[in-house]
């Protein structure tokens, strides 16, 4: 799946997009700089089960085939590596249908945020300056889990709690280690994030790539 045009960029030329691993404080950061800057949010995570009801087994395989799954299926029996690499969303699977929304509301400055955003897919839409990607530490991605009150909310509905857990902090941090190699060769910028770094000093990062700070 590829996404260009000089058009459809001019169409999308109002968003800003923020993308990055679990944990990051996406959701956190894209609601200040919107209060702060008066910005519209969507959020490509929130859309995942409207998105999924809209696309089709012909164009999102990998999701029919995680939804005809069990939990056990899902985070126990399959490897880390497995779990990465046929996650529909990680895969992409239905990422124009963001797009598709985006092209749907009124032409005013949003900001779209959500791990769905692949560096691939958004650099050809994004203008210059108007993409970042924050990248969590394993550290802050377990501790962002405690502090919502989330952590074992997957693991808890198998059979083997500790093993799911294990298998989905693992996958994520392999899949912020792939954005990290993904955005590098785009020349897209990028935020490492760790437990000593403030919420505070990640926005006006943030807010200083997106072209916030004038």
């Amino acid at each position: 799946m590829t996404f260009d045009g000089d058009d459809l960029r001019e169409r999308l030329g109002q968003v800003r997009w923020l993308g990055g691993g679990s944990g990051a404080g996406k959701s956190t950061v894209a609601a200040r700089l919107a209060v702060e800057h008066g910005l519209q949010v969507y959020s490509a995570d929130e859309a995942m089960a409207g998105h999924a009801r809209r696309t089709s087994v012909q164009d999102s395989p990998r999701l029919a085939e995680f939804l005809a799954m069990s939990m056990d299926q899902r985070w126990c029996d399959r490897s880390p590596e497995v779990m990465l690499e046929t996650f529909h969303w990680y895969r992409g699977e239905a990422f124009g249908l963001i797009v598709e929304d985006l092209l749907a509301l009124p032409p005013t400055p949003i900001i779209v945020e959500g791990f769905r955003l692949l560096p691939h897919f958004v650099q050809p839409l994004a203008h210059p300056g108007r993409a970042a990607w924050l990248l969590p530490s394993p550290r802050l991605r377990r501790m962002a889990l405690v502090a919502r009150g989330s952590l074992w909310e997957i693991a808890e509905r198998t059979s083997d709690p500790d093993r799911a857990l294990a298998n989905l902090l693992e996958r994520d941090a392999m899949f912020t280690v792939r954005l990290r190699t993904s955005v590098h060769p785009l020349a897209l910028p990028a935020v490492e994030i760790d437990t000593d770094v403030s919420l505070d000093t990640v926005t006006t990062r943030v807010a200083a790539i997106l072209g916030l700070d004038g």
